[in-house]
Protein backbone atom coordinates (compact mmCIF):
# COMPACT_ATOMS: atom_id res chain seq x y z
CA UNK A 1 0.00 0.00 0.00
CA UNK A 2 1.14 3.57 -0.47
CA UNK A 3 0.08 7.13 0.16
CA UNK A 4 -0.33 7.68 -3.74
CA UNK A 5 -4.28 8.05 -4.37
CA UNK A 6 -6.42 6.05 -6.99
CA UNK A 7 -9.58 7.98 -5.71
CA UNK A 8 -9.38 11.55 -4.86
CA UNK A 9 -12.58 13.46 -3.88
CA UNK A 10 -12.49 16.84 -2.63
CA UNK A 11 -15.76 19.53 -1.94
CA UNK A 12 -18.18 16.87 -2.77
CA UNK A 13 -21.84 17.99 -2.73
CA UNK A 14 -24.95 15.85 -3.58
CA UNK A 15 -28.38 16.51 -3.30
CA UNK A 16 -31.76 14.95 -4.68
CA UNK A 17 -33.98 17.99 -4.56
CA UNK A 18 -33.84 19.76 -1.62
CA UNK A 19 -32.16 17.32 0.55
CA UNK A 20 -28.41 17.40 0.55
CA UNK A 21 -26.49 14.18 1.26
CA UNK A 22 -23.13 15.42 1.01
CA UNK A 23 -21.52 18.80 1.72
CA UNK A 24 -17.56 19.11 1.63
CA UNK A 25 -17.19 15.87 1.40
CA UNK A 26 -13.24 14.84 1.10
CA UNK A 27 -11.77 11.24 0.83
CA UNK A 28 -9.03 9.37 -0.40
CA UNK A 29 -8.32 5.77 -1.39
CA UNK A 30 -4.66 4.91 -1.28
CA UNK A 31 -2.91 2.69 -3.93
CA UNK A 32 -3.42 -1.36 -2.78
CA UNK A 33 -5.46 -0.30 0.36
CA UNK A 34 -8.92 -1.58 1.26
CA UNK A 35 -10.62 0.95 2.78
CA UNK A 36 -13.94 0.05 4.49
CA UNK A 37 -16.74 3.22 4.07
CA UNK A 38 -19.40 3.21 7.09
CA UNK A 39 -21.23 5.46 8.39
CA UNK A 40 -25.59 5.42 9.84
CA UNK A 41 -28.89 5.22 8.19
CA UNK A 42 -29.27 7.32 4.86
CA UNK A 43 -25.40 9.33 5.62
CA UNK A 44 -25.13 8.36 1.82
CA UNK A 45 -22.24 5.73 1.48
CA UNK A 46 -24.02 4.15 -1.42
CA UNK A 47 -24.33 7.51 -3.06
CA UNK A 48 -20.65 8.16 -2.85
CA UNK A 49 -19.60 5.48 -4.29
CA UNK A 50 -22.00 5.50 -7.51
CA UNK A 51 -20.79 9.51 -7.74
CA UNK A 52 -17.39 8.36 -7.89
CA UNK A 53 -17.78 5.68 -10.93
CA UNK A 54 -19.95 8.54 -12.08
CA UNK A 55 -23.14 6.49 -11.48
CA UNK A 56 -25.01 9.90 -9.52
CA UNK A 57 -24.42 13.61 -10.83
CA UNK A 58 -22.89 15.93 -8.30
CA UNK A 59 -23.52 19.19 -7.26
CA UNK A 60 -20.12 20.73 -6.46
CA UNK A 61 -16.77 19.08 -5.66
CA UNK A 62 -14.33 17.15 -7.79
CA UNK A 63 -13.62 13.26 -8.38
CA UNK A 64 -10.44 12.17 -9.63
CA UNK A 65 -10.27 8.54 -10.15
CA UNK A 66 -6.25 7.30 -11.15
CA UNK A 67 -5.61 10.90 -12.08
CA UNK A 68 -8.82 11.59 -14.27
CA UNK A 69 -11.18 13.69 -13.32
CA UNK A 70 -14.61 12.04 -13.73
CA UNK A 71 -17.33 14.51 -15.01
CA UNK A 72 -14.69 16.55 -17.97
CA UNK A 73 -13.84 12.91 -19.41
CA UNK A 74 -14.97 12.17 -23.81
CA UNK A 75 -16.90 9.67 -24.13
CA UNK A 76 -14.14 7.69 -25.45
CA UNK A 77 -11.75 8.57 -22.94
CA UNK A 78 -14.78 7.46 -19.99
CA UNK A 79 -15.35 4.13 -21.75
CA UNK A 80 -11.28 3.21 -21.33
CA UNK A 81 -11.30 4.56 -17.58
CA UNK A 82 -14.36 2.63 -17.01
CA UNK A 83 -12.39 -0.30 -18.18
CA UNK A 84 -10.04 0.12 -15.06
CA UNK A 85 -12.79 -0.65 -12.33
CA UNK A 86 -15.04 -3.15 -11.54
CA UNK A 87 -18.02 -2.87 -9.63
CA UNK A 88 -20.05 -4.89 -7.67
CA UNK A 89 -23.53 -3.80 -6.25
CA UNK A 90 -25.33 -4.88 -3.09
CA UNK A 91 -28.01 -6.83 -5.36
CA UNK A 92 -25.31 -8.26 -7.84
CA UNK A 93 -27.41 -6.48 -10.40
CA UNK A 94 -27.05 -9.52 -12.71
CA UNK A 95 -29.09 -10.02 -15.79
CA UNK A 96 -31.58 -12.67 -14.72
CA UNK A 97 -32.09 -14.28 -18.49
CA UNK A 98 -28.06 -14.99 -18.51
CA UNK A 99 -26.05 -17.74 -17.70
CA UNK A 100 -23.30 -16.24 -14.90
CA UNK A 101 -20.97 -17.08 -17.71
CA UNK A 102 -22.65 -14.63 -20.01
CA UNK A 103 -23.02 -12.09 -17.32
CA UNK A 104 -19.30 -11.88 -16.66
CA UNK A 105 -19.11 -11.91 -20.37
CA UNK A 106 -21.08 -8.83 -20.89
CA UNK A 107 -17.84 -6.75 -20.01
CA UNK A 108 -15.60 -8.73 -22.43
CA UNK A 109 -17.75 -7.86 -25.49
CA UNK A 110 -16.19 -4.47 -25.31
CA UNK A 111 -12.66 -5.69 -25.50
CA UNK A 112 -11.89 -5.85 -29.61
CA UNK A 113 -9.53 -8.63 -30.71
CA UNK A 114 -11.11 -11.33 -28.33
CA UNK A 115 -13.02 -14.44 -30.24
CA UNK A 116 -16.29 -15.96 -28.63
CA UNK A 117 -14.19 -18.99 -27.24
CA UNK A 118 -11.23 -16.15 -25.54
CA UNK A 119 -14.19 -14.46 -23.60
CA UNK A 120 -15.48 -17.74 -22.18
CA UNK A 121 -12.36 -18.93 -21.11
CA UNK A 122 -11.79 -15.23 -19.41
CA UNK A 123 -15.34 -15.49 -17.93
CA UNK A 124 -15.01 -18.89 -16.94
CA UNK A 125 -11.34 -18.01 -15.09
CA UNK A 126 -13.05 -14.84 -13.37
CA UNK A 127 -15.97 -17.19 -12.32
CA UNK A 128 -13.52 -19.60 -11.15
CA UNK A 129 -11.08 -16.93 -9.18
CA UNK A 130 -14.49 -16.00 -7.42
CA UNK A 131 -14.79 -18.95 -5.70
CA UNK A 132 -18.04 -20.57 -7.67
CA UNK A 133 -17.99 -24.02 -8.91
CA UNK A 134 -16.94 -24.67 -12.71
CA UNK A 135 -20.73 -26.11 -12.85
CA UNK A 136 -21.89 -22.76 -11.67
CA UNK A 137 -21.21 -21.35 -15.04
CA UNK A 138 -23.84 -22.65 -16.76
CA UNK A 139 -26.76 -21.50 -14.29
CA UNK A 140 -29.00 -18.59 -14.51
CA UNK A 141 -28.94 -15.99 -11.32
CA UNK A 142 -32.48 -17.87 -9.91
CA UNK A 143 -30.22 -21.38 -9.58
CA UNK A 144 -28.22 -19.52 -7.02
CA UNK A 145 -28.12 -19.21 -3.44
CA UNK A 146 -27.60 -15.45 -2.08
CA UNK A 147 -24.22 -15.90 -1.66
CA UNK A 148 -23.12 -17.36 -4.87
CA UNK A 149 -24.90 -14.39 -6.47
CA UNK A 150 -22.68 -12.20 -4.38
CA UNK A 151 -19.39 -14.53 -6.15
CA UNK A 152 -20.83 -13.84 -9.82
CA UNK A 153 -21.21 -9.97 -9.33
CA UNK A 154 -17.36 -10.28 -8.11
CA UNK A 155 -16.80 -12.12 -10.93
CA UNK A 156 -17.92 -9.42 -13.39
CA UNK A 157 -16.48 -7.21 -11.70
CA UNK A 158 -13.21 -8.85 -12.02
CA UNK A 159 -13.57 -9.34 -15.60
CA UNK A 160 -11.77 -6.37 -17.13
CA UNK A 161 -8.50 -7.49 -14.75
CA UNK A 162 -9.46 -3.80 -12.90
CA UNK A 163 -7.19 -1.94 -10.89
CA UNK A 164 -9.95 -0.62 -8.20
CA UNK A 165 -12.88 -2.61 -6.94
CA UNK A 166 -15.78 -0.90 -6.22
CA UNK A 167 -17.90 -3.21 -3.24
CA UNK A 168 -21.13 -2.30 -1.93
CA UNK A 169 -22.17 -3.95 0.95
CA UNK A 170 -20.58 -7.67 0.03
CA UNK A 171 -21.62 -9.54 2.81
CA UNK A 172 -24.80 -7.80 3.51
CA UNK A 173 -27.04 -10.94 4.21
CA UNK A 174 -24.96 -13.61 4.51
CA UNK A 175 -24.60 -16.13 7.04
CA UNK A 176 -21.78 -15.69 9.72
CA UNK A 177 -19.75 -18.70 7.51
CA UNK A 178 -20.24 -17.35 4.06
CA UNK A 179 -19.54 -14.13 5.17
CA UNK A 180 -16.53 -15.54 6.81
CA UNK A 181 -15.38 -16.70 3.43
CA UNK A 182 -16.19 -13.34 1.55
CA UNK A 183 -13.85 -11.08 3.67
CA UNK A 184 -11.26 -13.91 2.97
CA UNK A 185 -11.65 -13.75 -0.44
CA UNK A 186 -11.49 -9.93 -0.77
CA UNK A 187 -8.40 -9.81 1.09
CA UNK A 188 -6.90 -12.92 -0.98
CA UNK A 189 -7.74 -10.92 -4.47
CA UNK A 190 -6.73 -7.53 -3.37
CA UNK A 191 -2.97 -9.32 -2.60
CA UNK A 192 -2.71 -11.32 -5.42
CA UNK A 193 -4.34 -8.86 -7.75
CA UNK A 194 -2.92 -5.71 -6.37
CA UNK A 195 -6.18 -4.27 -6.08
CA UNK A 196 -7.16 -1.34 -4.43
CA UNK A 197 -10.54 -1.60 -2.88
CA UNK A 198 -13.68 0.38 -1.68
CA UNK A 199 -16.13 -0.76 0.51
CA UNK A 200 -19.55 0.20 1.68
CA UNK A 201 -20.34 -2.18 4.44
CA UNK A 202 -21.82 -1.75 7.99
CA UNK A 203 -20.54 -5.11 8.82
CA UNK A 204 -18.26 -4.96 12.17
CA UNK A 205 -16.34 -8.34 11.07
CA UNK A 206 -15.84 -7.37 7.67
CA UNK A 207 -14.12 -4.39 8.90
CA UNK A 208 -11.73 -6.13 10.93
CA UNK A 209 -10.95 -8.93 8.70
CA UNK A 210 -10.40 -6.80 5.80
CA UNK A 211 -9.63 -3.17 5.93
CA UNK A 212 -6.31 -0.79 6.56
CA UNK A 213 -8.25 1.97 7.46
CA UNK A 214 -11.97 3.42 7.76
CA UNK A 215 -13.75 6.17 6.46
CA UNK A 216 -16.63 7.19 8.79
CA UNK A 217 -19.37 9.40 6.98
CA UNK A 218 -21.70 11.75 9.32
CA UNK A 219 -22.85 15.10 9.28
CA UNK A 220 -22.75 15.08 5.12
CA UNK A 221 -19.20 14.62 4.94
CA UNK A 222 -16.34 11.75 5.66
CA UNK A 223 -15.79 12.45 9.68
CA UNK A 224 -12.92 10.47 9.97
CA UNK A 225 -10.56 8.30 8.82
CA UNK A 226 -8.35 5.88 10.32
CA UNK A 227 -7.36 2.54 11.37
CA UNK A 228 -9.73 0.20 13.47
CA UNK A 229 -7.66 1.07 16.94
CA UNK A 230 -7.86 4.84 15.53
CA UNK A 231 -11.45 4.46 15.42
CA UNK A 232 -11.75 3.49 19.04
CA UNK A 233 -10.03 6.71 19.95
CA UNK A 234 -12.47 9.35 18.14
CA UNK A 235 -14.73 11.53 20.51
CA UNK A 236 -17.86 11.32 18.46
CA UNK A 237 -21.56 10.35 19.93
CA UNK A 238 -22.51 7.92 16.58
CA UNK A 239 -18.41 6.45 15.91
CA UNK A 240 -17.69 5.65 19.55
CA UNK A 241 -21.30 3.52 20.09
CA UNK A 242 -20.58 2.16 16.53
CA UNK A 243 -16.94 1.19 17.53
CA UNK A 244 -17.37 0.26 20.89
CA UNK A 245 -20.77 -1.30 21.13
CA UNK A 246 -22.44 -4.92 21.68
CA UNK A 247 -21.12 -5.93 18.20
CA UNK A 248 -18.33 -3.92 18.19
CA UNK A 249 -17.18 -5.91 21.28
CA UNK A 250 -18.75 -9.42 19.60
CA UNK A 251 -16.49 -8.64 16.76
CA UNK A 252 -13.35 -7.95 18.46
CA UNK A 253 -13.86 -10.94 20.76
CA UNK A 254 -14.37 -13.30 17.24
CA UNK A 255 -10.57 -12.16 16.25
Amino acid sequence: MSDDPVVRVRGLRTQFGSHVVHDGLDLDLKRGEILGVVGGSGTGKSVLLRAIVGLEAVQAGTIDVLGQRIGTLSGAERRALEQRWGVMFQDGALFSSLTVRENVEVPLNAVPGLTPEQRRGLAELKVSMAGLPWKANGNVPSDLSGGMRKRAGLARALALDPEILFLDEPTAGLDPIGATAFDTLIVTLRDALNLSVFLVTHDLDTLHACCDRVAVLAERRVLTTGTMAEMLQVDHPWVHEYFHGPRARAAVTKD
